[in-house]
């Protein structure tokens, strides 16, 4: 499986939230948040709980490009959904700005080998590891949706595996949503 058609842009979101509460956030996003986001026209790749951090939540949204993201963007975000919705899913954050805006480098996105671990590395550029299923870097192009920001202090590579590539990978569990498992 390939999500060629999506991986032009990529947005790697993480959020702290308040503690005890990611069950209710993920709960609510699933319910929520998913189809109206892709019929906005942005693809939500994969949804996580981060194993190291029990108050983080973790997720992959895809664009086309720079153009339909924002489209995208401001469908959903000044849309009825999440006008409805906001306030409760806010209320179970403490950070939602740590957002890296991605590119694809060789080869993009595909589908996992089969396995039940998922790990995300966020490292200074440098040569994609062997284990490596999906590279990526940070795309340098302005945020064209300012009302959400995007990390600016990089370059960065990220990096997805099924194995640990580095002491900063970072183990990831698919929610019951997820397309990437």
């Amino acid at each position: 499986m390939t999500f060629s058609d999506f991986e032009t842009v990529l947005e790697l979101r993480r959020y702290t939230l308040h503690p005890g509460r990611r069950d209710e956030l993920i709960e609510l996003f699933e319910r929520e948040f998913v189809e109206p986001q892709e019929a906005a026209g942005a693809h939500l790749f994969g949804l996580f709980r981060s194993r190291a951090a029990p108050d983080e939540f973790v997720w992959l949204r895809g664009f086309r490009s720079m153009d339909e993201r924002k489209a995208a963007l401001e469908e959903f975000y000044f849309g009825p959904v999440w006008k409805e919705h906001r306030s409760a899913a806010n209320a179970t954050m403490i950070d939602s700005d740590n957002v890296l805006l991605l590119r694809p480098v060789a080869g993009g996105l595909t589908a996992p080998p089969p396995g039940a671990d998922w790990y995300v590395t966020i490292t200074s550029p440098s040569p994609v590891p062997e284990p490596v299923f999906a590279a990526f870097e940070t795309e340098p192009s302005e945020n064209t949706f300012p009302q959400l920001p995007v990390r600016t202090d990089g370059p960065f590579a990220v990096w997805f595996s099924r194995t640990p590539v580095s002491g900063a990978s970072v183990q990831l569990e698919p929610t019951s949503r997820s397309l990437l498992r």
